[in-house]
């Protein structure tokens, strides 16, 4: 079935892009932070590199399959705006990052995709059965992709906080996968359905986590420090289809607030014993 067959498909599909566009510029002002700060604050490229990835092989796939091109147009965006947030990165990060970066997107985003074109070429040699070993190739990605917040989803668990979960980021994330998935099956096409329907389950969760912790206190200091590594993994989220890249920078913030606060403590007791001085003398 195509978009001229079924004019709904073509409507579900322009929705599916502009969710997934603000999805992509989620992150936007966490990288104004880093451009503002010129540090990258412990910043990981991962998520950014496997979005890139992630993009460039739904390309592929839609190429391959013809007259997809409404997964073209939101997937060259995504290149786009993934190529950018990388190229800040870069320039701020530390030089020990900048390398790993760099390795990374050769290994990956270079010989990975060509890996792929040759696999697809070579083990597959009718058009049917390319777009199939593509397909399934693109679900395994997206769907470990969609899989990411089940360290976001432990935290909140065991925290009884939803302070590292944002609701409207997941709730656009959960928006996207439910219009993807009802154009994938309105293609009758499995390899855009199956990710994101992994997607709709865990968007769902959180949705449902949030209800349940939403009014909470926010947790201690200690209780971040045990689960910094679990929060960091939720990175890989913000992806696709891009994100919670939110937290390491938010983390950072309530840090030199806090520190700040601190400061000021410190500052008014001294201020007051000079001044009862002062008077006695």
């Amino acid at each position: 079935m195509t978009h001229s067959d079924n004019p709904m498909i073509f409507v579900v599909g322009i929705l599916g892009n502009i969710a997934s566009f603000f999805c992509f510029i989620a992150p936007i002002s966490i990288f104004y932070r880093i451009v503002k700060k010129k540090a990258t604050d412990g910043f990981q490229s991962v998520p950014y590199v496997a979005a890139l990835f992630s993009a460039m092989l739904w390309i592929f796939y839609a190429y391959i399959k013809t007259g997809e091109m409404l997964i073209i147009t939101i997937n060259l965006f995504g290149c786009a705006i993934e190529t950018i947030y990388l190229a800040i990165y870069m320039i701020y990060c530390p030089r020990k990052a900048r390398i790993f970066t760099v390795k990374l997107v050769c290994l990956l985003n270079l010989g990975g995709i060509c890996l792929v074109v040759v696999l697809t070429h070579v083990l597959a040699k009718e058009r049917t059965a390319r777009i199939e070993l593509l397909g399934w190739i693109c679900v395994v990605l997206s769907t470990s992709v969609f899989a990411a917040p089940l360290s976001i989803i432990r935290v909140v668990i065991r925290t009884k906080s939803v302070e590292f979960m944002p609701f409207t980021l997941s709730l656009l994330l959960t928006i996207s996968a439910i219009l993807w998935l009802t154009y994938g099956i309105l293609l009758k096409d499995i390899f855009v359905t199956l990710p994101n329907f992994v997607g709709i389950t865990f968007g769902t969760i959180q949705m449902v986590l949030y209800a349940i912790y939403r009014k909470n206190k926010p947790v201690n200091d200690e209780k971040v420090a045990e689960h910094k590594e679990d929060i960091n993994d939720n990175q890989v989220q913000v992806i696709v289809i891009p994100t919670q890249n939110m937290v390491d920078v938010e983390l950072g913030e309530n840090k030199e607030e806090k520190q700040h606060e601190k400061k000021q403590e410190q500052v008014e007791p001294r201020e007051g014993i000079e001044l009862q001085q002062q008077k006695e003398g």
